[in-house]
Protein backbone atom coordinates (compact mmCIF):
# COMPACT_ATOMS: atom_id res chain seq x y z
CA UNK A 1 0.00 0.00 0.00
CA UNK A 2 1.56 3.62 -0.80
CA UNK A 3 0.41 6.30 0.73
CA UNK A 4 -0.56 10.04 -1.20
CA UNK A 5 -1.50 13.48 -0.45
CA UNK A 6 -4.41 14.90 -2.62
CA UNK A 7 -4.05 18.58 -3.21
CA UNK A 8 -7.50 20.79 -3.84
CA UNK A 9 -8.28 23.81 -6.20
CA UNK A 10 -11.26 24.88 -7.30
CA UNK A 11 -12.37 24.44 -10.84
CA UNK A 12 -8.70 22.33 -11.48
CA UNK A 13 -8.35 18.69 -11.33
CA UNK A 14 -6.84 16.98 -8.18
CA UNK A 15 -3.40 16.75 -7.43
CA UNK A 16 -2.03 13.42 -5.61
CA UNK A 17 1.65 13.45 -4.72
CA UNK A 18 3.15 10.49 -3.86
CA UNK A 19 4.89 10.20 -0.17
CA UNK A 20 8.31 8.36 0.93
CA UNK A 21 11.95 8.27 -0.70
CA UNK A 22 12.14 9.08 -4.34
CA UNK A 23 14.62 7.29 -5.67
CA UNK A 24 14.20 9.17 -9.02
CA UNK A 25 14.77 12.33 -7.45
CA UNK A 26 18.12 10.97 -5.73
CA UNK A 27 18.87 10.21 -9.13
CA UNK A 28 18.45 12.96 -11.57
CA UNK A 29 18.66 15.85 -8.85
CA UNK A 30 17.42 18.91 -9.80
CA UNK A 31 15.67 17.86 -13.06
CA UNK A 32 13.49 15.42 -11.21
CA UNK A 33 12.34 18.92 -9.73
CA UNK A 34 12.10 20.71 -13.02
CA UNK A 35 9.67 18.06 -14.42
CA UNK A 36 7.87 17.84 -11.67
CA UNK A 37 6.82 21.48 -11.64
CA UNK A 38 9.10 22.78 -8.51
CA UNK A 39 10.74 25.46 -10.29
CA UNK A 40 12.26 27.25 -7.16
CA UNK A 41 13.58 24.54 -5.73
CA UNK A 42 14.86 22.89 -8.93
CA UNK A 43 17.26 26.46 -9.01
CA UNK A 44 18.32 26.37 -5.51
CA UNK A 45 19.44 22.59 -6.02
CA UNK A 46 21.02 23.54 -9.46
CA UNK A 47 23.02 26.27 -7.89
CA UNK A 48 23.84 24.52 -5.23
CA UNK A 49 24.85 21.75 -7.56
CA UNK A 50 27.00 24.13 -9.60
CA UNK A 51 28.49 25.43 -6.14
CA UNK A 52 29.55 21.76 -5.06
CA UNK A 53 30.73 20.93 -8.48
CA UNK A 54 32.76 24.33 -9.24
CA UNK A 55 35.02 24.19 -5.74
CA UNK A 56 36.51 21.23 -5.42
CA UNK A 57 37.93 19.77 -2.60
CA UNK A 58 37.86 17.04 -0.45
CA UNK A 59 34.58 17.06 1.03
CA UNK A 60 32.56 18.23 -2.02
CA UNK A 61 31.91 14.88 -3.70
CA UNK A 62 30.58 13.69 0.17
CA UNK A 63 28.42 17.33 0.54
CA UNK A 64 26.90 16.57 -3.42
CA UNK A 65 25.82 12.59 -2.58
CA UNK A 66 24.50 14.20 0.59
CA UNK A 67 22.44 16.89 -1.73
CA UNK A 68 21.15 14.00 -3.36
CA UNK A 69 20.51 11.77 -1.14
CA UNK A 70 18.44 14.85 1.16
CA UNK A 71 16.78 15.46 -2.53
CA UNK A 72 15.33 11.50 -2.53
CA UNK A 73 14.15 12.23 1.34
CA UNK A 74 12.91 15.68 1.12
CA UNK A 75 12.21 16.17 -2.82
CA UNK A 76 8.37 15.05 -1.98
CA UNK A 77 7.79 18.01 0.50
CA UNK A 78 9.31 20.16 -2.20
CA UNK A 79 7.08 19.65 -4.62
CA UNK A 80 4.20 19.72 -2.66
CA UNK A 81 5.52 23.46 -0.82
CA UNK A 82 5.88 24.18 -4.82
CA UNK A 83 2.21 23.01 -5.21
CA UNK A 84 1.42 25.31 -2.40
CA UNK A 85 2.70 28.39 -3.90
CA UNK A 86 0.08 27.83 -7.09
CA UNK A 87 -3.12 28.11 -4.77
CA UNK A 88 -3.33 23.85 -3.92
CA UNK A 89 -4.71 23.55 -0.69
CA UNK A 90 -3.84 20.24 0.80
CA UNK A 91 -6.71 17.64 0.45
CA UNK A 92 -7.14 14.28 2.23
CA UNK A 93 -4.34 11.90 2.61
CA UNK A 94 -4.95 8.49 0.20
CA UNK A 95 -3.49 4.68 0.69
CA UNK A 96 -4.13 2.86 -2.42
CA UNK A 97 -2.17 0.69 -5.03
CA UNK A 98 -0.84 3.06 -7.11
CA UNK A 99 -1.53 6.44 -8.52
CA UNK A 100 -4.80 5.27 -10.63
CA UNK A 101 -6.58 3.79 -7.39
CA UNK A 102 -5.39 6.75 -5.19
CA UNK A 103 -6.97 8.83 -7.48
CA UNK A 104 -10.42 6.68 -8.06
CA UNK A 105 -10.56 6.57 -4.63
CA UNK A 106 -10.34 9.98 -3.74
CA UNK A 107 -13.18 10.81 -6.13
CA UNK A 108 -15.36 8.14 -4.36
CA UNK A 109 -14.99 9.94 -1.30
CA UNK A 110 -15.11 13.56 -2.72
CA UNK A 111 -17.68 12.97 -5.37
CA UNK A 112 -18.21 17.35 -5.48
CA UNK A 113 -14.28 17.21 -7.27
CA UNK A 114 -16.23 15.48 -10.75
CA UNK A 115 -17.34 19.04 -11.98
CA UNK A 116 -13.44 20.00 -11.92
CA UNK A 117 -12.90 17.20 -14.00
CA UNK A 118 -15.07 17.62 -16.23
CA UNK A 119 -14.41 21.03 -16.94
CA UNK A 120 -10.67 19.93 -17.25
CA UNK A 121 -11.88 17.28 -19.83
CA UNK A 122 -13.53 20.30 -22.42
Amino acid sequence: MKTFTSHLKPGVPPLLVHEGFSWAAAAFGWLWLLFQGAWIPAIIVFAASLLLLGHPGAWSGALLIGLFVAQGCFGRDLVRWSIGLRGFTPGPIIAARNHDAAYARLLTERPDLFPSLAAAQL
